[in-house]
């Protein structure tokens, strides 16, 4: 989950896996895959930073990885 601010300044914890599209127009438009549409006030770099940072946390991106890419694995 990542934090993010509603336009009236509450916090939101939202699932980034959730997280179809990213929009600045002017304010940031976050499309969950669900439909849904949330308006924060972070900006579009802000929101997919948290999220790199949040995929990493959970170790998505070491999961990910192919036995071929993995360090000592033998051709």
């Amino acid at each position: 989950m990542i934090a993010v601010t509603r336009l009236n300044g509450s916090a939101l914890y939202i699932n980034a896996l959730l997280i179809e599209t990213i929009e600045e127009t002017p304010d940031t438009l976050i499309t969950l895959t669900t439909g849904k549409k949330i308006i924060v006030l972070e900006k579009a770099a802000e929101v997919t930073s948290s999220i790199q940072q949040y995929i990493r946390s959970i170790g998505v991106v070491a999961a990910t990885v192919t036995g071929d890419n993995m360090e000592g694995s033998s051709r």
